[in-house]
């Protein structure tokens, strides 16, 4: 029971008396058992709350569809959509979830279902909460109107809350939930939600095509005339530039392209009749008998060239029978002559011919080019009225195009107005649930449980926190710097008696003896093996290792307030250390409030005063216990006395503890509380040593603190602290560490008597 601190100074005072360092699970356990009242109390408050929640709460049902966002839906019309779908994605699918929360749905789906007329949603809901809450609005607004509007809103407000719409991971389904008090209804309007939202799908989309369509009417219209009036602009421009075209091409062109053919042909045929001019002069000039070939086909020239060579024949012929010279063949050659002139002039004739004919060629060819060039002329006109007539004939064709294109979008507008698709599509429709969502009654208690547990030990931590008394050695010696050499426990007394003490009868050994029976000493002599008796011998130990360099000990007894049982301590350690033969003295100064007098001997008529003032002598104030010889030197006060201080601390208090020395081994002081008077301080210089009594759950750690900060020469003669009237059972879950310790069942062996 002694515990050694070496700190010698006093530390700051802790916040909390829970202990310094930590033991991990013992202390938790300790903590648990410490405030088991105030968290088993909340954690039944908590579940008891539960159990009315669910009493009182009508029961939930949630009724769920599972709908996709097709992103491969097929195209009926096999054609480019009139309003093209954006891609599917992540944010796309958000979207539509919003879409799912948004009010249009929720009023078309109040509106479809007539939810305006069902209690569940205009009314004041279900259970007490929903109750006390409708009674509470009604009060604060009792002449509140029930418009339609008003209902529509509170509709709208109690469909939103029910409604839970939700993606599935990061896929494209999405799941619909609506909770309420009736699972078929709560199937019936998760499957209204979804048909409300692929219908708002399909009818915003008819409206964005109708709208095309309209606005397409009136494009079309405007094209169609733009359109005409670019193909009769085309018109007229081709007839005031005489742009004819014959078989894809324009006259201009056509024309120019015959005259140039002829005029090649022209030329070919003109040089062709110069050079057979050319050789039939070269013939007629040079080569008579030469030919040509026209006179291969001139019958005349055919005839005369037989004569000829006939003729020619029969010179040859009499030539050489009768000579070059003879008439006949003379003759033969006259006659030869006469047919190559008729030969030539027949060629004159030919070449004649010839050079019409070329003149004719070169006419012809003349007048060609004279064609040709007027009609590259007037190509040249026609090229440069044709790029305006392009210009005319593209605008034309764009406008045709645009309104060929725009009819094709309107046909097909028309088309998707009579069959409207959409993406979004039902995959799993809502069945009615077979079990209720909420509350959900494991679930509610074990959370209430939890619940509770927590807020339990959240108000036992702050009690904790809020105890601002000693509890453990450790505390003590923590925050005093000084050791804690005994714990003694709560002493039961048969009879309550102010100061711890209990009353004492008068001894029938006389007036001035000591009863050993008395109350007080009851523990001592009836139970020397008891918690207290020992933590009493820690105190004679402590005290006496603090007090070895002397043979004669004087040690006071005090506290930091009164009724903290330092008189009942200081009697019993006087009581115990008699019993072990020492000579003791015990004296009562405490002048303001002499209670251990009032306790030992309550019929003394004088004591230590008079003993001081000199008009008693020791033996006639004494009192002694008659067993172990016990001495005591009451105080007896007749009025309250303002100046006790300077009566400790006078010459005449000296001189009598010089005396008691020399006749007692022990003089045990009882001493007056330190903090509501000084007396405590002006007794240092008589004590060897002091003992301080805290009393354990109850004196404050600052007032203990302020009181020793106070007294610094007590203080500094301080033995140690007791803490008394400790609750033991209740100790150990302060200090886990000891615990087994104190409540060990071999330490029973030697503190129990037997």
């Amino acid at each position: 029971m002694l515990y050694v601190n070496p700190a010698s100074k006093l530390a700051q005072p802790e916040a909390s008396p829970q202990r310094q360092g930590s033991n991990g699970v013992a202390d938790l356990i300790a903590f648990a058992r410490r405030q088991s009242t105030i968290i088993v109390a909340v954690t039944l408050a908590c579940l008891g709350a539960g159990v009315l929640y669910l009493v009182n709460t009508q029961p939930s049902f949630t009724g769920q569809a599972t709908m996709i966002i097709d992103t491969h839906k097929n195209n009926v019309f096999q054609q480019q959509l009139l309003i093209g779908d954006s891609p599917v994605d992540s944010a796309m699918v958000e979207s539509q979830v919003e879409v799912l929360r948004s009010e249009n749905i929720a009023s078309a789906v109040i509106k479809q279902l007539r939810l305006t007329d069902d209690s569940e949603f205009v009314g004041p809901g279900g259970g007490l909460v929903g109750g006390l809450l409708s009674a509470v609005s009604g009060l604060m607004d009792p002449d509140a109107p029930r418009s339609q509007t008003g209902l529509s809103r509170r509709a709208v407000e109690a469909f939103a809350s029910r409604l839970s719409v939700k993606r599935v991971g990061l896929t494209y389904i999405i799941e619909i939930a609506f909770v309420s008090n009736d699972p078929a209804k709560a199937a019936q309007i998760a499957n209204a939600v979804a048909d409300a939202y692929i219908n708002d799908q399909l009818n915003a989309k008819y409206q964005a095509t109708q709208r095309a369509s309209v606005w397409l009417q009136e494009r079309i219209a405007e094209l169609r005339k733009q359109s005409s009036s670019a193909e009769h602009a085309v018109v007229d421009f081709r007839n005031k530039n005489n742009l004819v075209n014959s078989g894809g091409r324009l006259m201009n062109e056509q024309q120019l392209s015959e005259l140039n053919t002829q005029l090649i042909l022209t030329r070919g045929q003109t040089a062709e009749a110069k050079a057979r001019l050319d050789r039939i002069n070269e013939i007629v000039s040079v080569e008579p008998d030469a030919t040509v070939t026209d006179t291969l086909k001139n019958e005349v020239i055919t005839k005369l060239r037989q004569q000829y060579l006939e003729l020619k024949a029969r010179e040859a012929e009499w030539s050489a029978r009768y000579g070059t010279q003879h008439q006949a063949a003379i003759q033969l050659r006259n006659q030869m002559q006469e047919l190559r002139h008729s030969i030539k002039d027949e060629l004159q004739r030919i070449a004649q011919t010839y050079k019409s004919d070329y003149e004719i060629a070169k006419q012809r060819e003349s007048a060609l080019e004279k064609g040709v060039n007027e009609a590259v002329f007037g190509t040249q006109v026609t090229d440069q009225a044709q790029v305006s007539l392009r210009d005319l004939e593209s605008s034309a064709q764009t406008y045709r195009t645009l309104y060929n294109n725009f009819l094709q979008r309107y046909t097909e507008s028309v088309q998707q107005q009579s069959f409207p698709i959409t993406e979004a599509r039902v995959i799993t429709a809502a069945s009615p649930p077979l079990t209720k969502s909420k509350p959900k009654a494991t679930l509610t208690l074990l959370v209430s449980s939890f619940l509770g547990l927590g807020l339990g030990m959240l108000v036992g931590r702050l009690r904790d926190l809020s105890d601002r008394s000693f509890r453990t050695s450790d505390q003590v010696e923590a925050v005093l710097g000084l050791n804690c050499i005994g714990i003694l426990p709560l002493l039961q007394p048969s009879a309550p008696a102010k100061d711890g003490l209990l009353p004492v009868p008068i001894s029938p050994g006389g007036p001035r003896a000591i009863n050993h029976d008395a109350e007080v000493f009851s523990e001592i002599v009836h139970a020397p093996f008891s918690r207290f008796t020992e933590g009493l011998r820690a105190l004679k130990v402590a005290a006496d290792l603090a007090n070895l360099d002397r043979s004669k000990k004087v040690v006071a007894v005090t506290s930091t307030l009164p009724n903290e049982g330092k008189s009942t301590i200081a009697a019993c350690l006087a009581q115990l250390i008699a019993q072990g033969g020492a000579r003791v003295v015990i004296i009562d100064a405490d002048l303001r409030n002499p209670s251990l007098t009032r306790r030992l001997a309550p019929h003394a008529s004088f004591g230590v005063l008079e003993l001081l003032q000199g008009t008693k002598t020791f033996s006639e104030v004494v009192w002694t216990e008659p067993v172990t010889k016990l001495d005591f030197l009451p105080a007896v006060v007749g009025s309250k006395i303002a100046h006790t201080s300077e009566i400790l601390s006078s010459q005449p208090m000296a001189m009598l503890f010089e005396r008691l020395k020399a006749d007692y081994d022990y003089i045990i002081v009882d001493l007056s509380p330190v903090a509501p008077v000084v007396d405590v301080r002006s007794t240092s210089g008589l004590v060897d040593s002091y003992i301080y009594v805290v009393e354990w759950g109850r004196t404050r750690v600052d007032a203990v603190s302020h009181a020793l900060t106070d007294a610094k020469n007590v203080h500094e003669k301080m033995v140690g602290v007791v803490l008394n009237k400790a609750n033991i059972s209740m100790l150990s879950r302060y200090e886990s560490q000891k615990g087994s310790y104190y409540n060990n069942k071999y330490y029973s062996r030697y503190r129990d008597e037997r």
